[in-house]
């Protein structure tokens, strides 16, 4: 990776029509990150995640991914080049098993689903047992997906995006419609992810325990602008962020 940085965002400008969705945004992230973007409803996180991986393209603005300039590049080229995203949009197919899923996403990664000299259930077995074990769905790896648990198609998503290994793993609301339970086993699986794998993890999370419980960096948007960017505690305090979230819990 050429620099410091593993994503180095500048003057990220986006609007649709006459909303201004993201106004001059800077941001850096550096190499074994967790980091958290934060903000209210129409804040601008969504865009912004959708910009650094090619499902938008900014009207200003560039994106640096591990020192190369990805501005124009398509969401499947980015993420051939270790940018993989998980959550937002589901691409589970409900009717094959846990198993089928992950190696299905490992084949494509390693552009493998055409050959044809190789029977499919014998290729990226070793793989895709092994992405079952760390997301902890060998258990489930014979259920068919649309069986699942919310807590455990999270978990599947995730095993899909790590399928790419992806040197940096965004996470749109990793924990929506989880119980709590699902909730702090999903995240206590993402902070391993970073401190085991050393994937650098950015995510948006609307629940404020999760993000001050194991985001190390917080940045904060509100209309389209970055306010806030720093440690939790510092964000915590920040007068601006607390006036942007007055009668929310920060």
């Amino acid at each position: 990776m050429n620099g410091e940085y593993i994503l180095d965002v500048r003057s990220l400008c986006k609007a649709f029509g006459g909303l201004q969705a993201t106004t001059e945004v800077n941001y850096k992230m550096g190499p074994g990150e967790l980091s958290a973007i934060i903000g209210p409803n129409g804040a601008g996180k969504s865009t912004f995640f959708n910009l650094i991986s090619g499902f938008h393209r900014p009207d200003k603005g560039q994106v640096f991914f591990k020192g190369v300039n990805i501005t124009s590049w398509s969401s499947h080229r980015i993420a051939r080049f270790g940018m993989s995203r998980a959550f937002q949009v589901s691409n589970i197919y409900l009717k094959l098993t846990t198993y089928q899923n992950v190696r299905q996403a490992i084949l494509v990664q390693q552009k493998r689903t055409l050959d044809l000299f190789r029977r499919a259930e014998h290729m990226a077995r070793q793989e895709t047992s092994q992405l079952l074990e760390v997301t902890g769905l060998q258990e489930h790896r014979q259920e068919m997906a649309g069986t699942l648990s919310q807590g455990d198609k999270k978990r599947l998503e995730l095993a899909l995006a790590l399928a790419i290994k992806p040197d940096l793993l965004l996470l749109d609301e990793p924990t929506a419609g989880m119980s709590v339970e699902e909730t702090h086993a999903t995240m206590d699986l993402v902070a391993r992810l970073n401190r085991e794998m050393g994937v650098t993890i950015l995510f948006t999370e609307h629940d404020m325990p999760v993000v001050f419980g194991y985001a190390r960096r917080l940045t904060v948007l509100h209309q389209g602008m970055l306010i806030a960017d720093g440690a939790p505690q510092e964000v915590r305090a920040d007068e601006e962020v607390q006036r942007v979230y007055l009668g929310e819990e920060v």
